[in-house]
């Protein structure tokens, strides 16, 4: 009812092998890398978008279409064994378990599933003025209690830039320079988070009117400094995104992050951990969401050494202030976050810093 659309009857086998069919058609004939699958709620409850008196409960008194589960099931087992290397994507908005989860451990066998309670929370904070943003720092905090519960991407769509609902850069706010350095702030966010990425395009140059399909992008954009500087910020991410281990290896298991302080809500700064399989590989992510430069910002580390700024989104590359560490610099022995030994950072207003223990 929500679309005006009719819904397949999924326990018609002659429906759902055509449907089968229909998504291996698309792999086998475009070549395509992977099939998102849309409102997927809309197929697994069958009082969705339903008053009472307008569904019939199952076999068991439940709410749950069955047959919907079992086709589920069926597509993602035969597209699997067919083309192994592709991605399944549910775009499921409640908490149905096991939805990214083989279906010999009773999952639905999804590759994937979109994490859209990050999407919602980061962009509504985001959204708010500086000023506010301490007392709601949870809604950055919170993703992390649920996000090795399934196989998350973290989406930055295409449903979140059209309809009024405004491009990235519009929701940002600010003057000029403000809208692009958070931006710079969420996209970095976005790649240091556990999680596979999805970027929709136009974002990548701060494309500033929402998208539409019956016009190109703006490239012409590129001629202005600061879209110049989002476009590099992004590619630079990728490269790095590649380059260090501990930013993919581990997207799905809580090993691969560790918070170091999430509490200092009053300063809205937070600092983490991404680790790689391998001993020691870390990235320290920290982050400060207020448009105020913070130096001298006393971090602890769990092993001396020097550190190397790998990444700071407030260079000057990327049309920033260029406040940040000179590349990097050294630990101190005084004790900080329950860790032996600590940095002194400059931390660069609305802008993230990543570093990197040499040796």
């Amino acid at each position: 009812p929500d679309w005006g659309t009719l819904i397949f009857n999924y326990g018609r086998r002659e429906v759902s092998n055509f449907l089968i069919s229909n998504a291996l058609f698309w792999l086998e004939k475009y070549h395509l890398d992977g099939l998102r699958v849309d409102a997927v709620a809309s197929m697994l409850y069958l009082d969705y978008g339903r008053g009472a008196g307008e569904w019939v409960p199952n076999q068991f008194g439940g709410h749950e279409n069955l047959e919907a589960v079992e086709f589920l099931r069926r597509l993602n087992e035969r597209v699997y064994h067919e083309h192994p290397d592709v991605m399944m994507i549910a775009e499921e908005s409640t908490a149905w378990p096991a939805v990214s989860r083989p279906t010999y451990l009773g999952g639905l066998g999804f590759g994937f599933k979109w994490n859209l309670g990050w999407m919602h929370d980061t962009l509504h904070y985001f959204s708010r003025e500086p000023i506010h943003r301490s007392h709601h720092q949870n809604d950055l905090t919170f993703g992390l209690l649920y996000a090795f519960t399934e196989n998350f991407i973290l989406p930055l769509s295409h449903d979140e830039v059209v309809h009024g609902k405004r491009s990235l850069l519009d929701k940002m706010p600010g003057d000029a320079w403000q809208k692009f350095a958070n931006l710079r702030m969420l996209l970095c966010l976005q790649y240091a988070l556990p999680g596979k990425k999805l970027l929709f395009m136009g974002s990548e140059l701060g494309q500033g009117q929402e998208w539409s399909s019956s016009q190109s992008l703006d490239w012409h954009l590129l001629s202005v400094h600061y879209h110049r500087g989002i476009q590099r910020l992004v590619r630079d991410l990728n490269h790095l995104y590649v380059a260090e281990p501990s930013l993919h290896e581990v997207d799905f298991d809580w090993k691969g992050f560790e918070w170091v302080d999430f509490h200092d809500w009053e300063k809205s700064i937070i600092s983490f951990l991404r680790k790689g399989k391998r001993p020691g590989d870390e990235v320290l992510c920290v982050f400060n969401f207020t448009p105020v430069p913070c130096h001298g910002y006393r971090l602890g580390v769990s092993a001396p050494g020097y550190y190397r700024e790998v990444f700071n989104s407030d260079s000057a590359h990327y049309e920033g202030g260029n406040v940040g560490n000179a590349g990097g610099l050294h630990s101190g022995d005084a004790a900080s976050h329950g860790r032996p030994w600590s940095l002194s950072l400059n931390l660069p207003p609305l802008g993230c810093v990543l570093l990197k223990r040499q040796g």
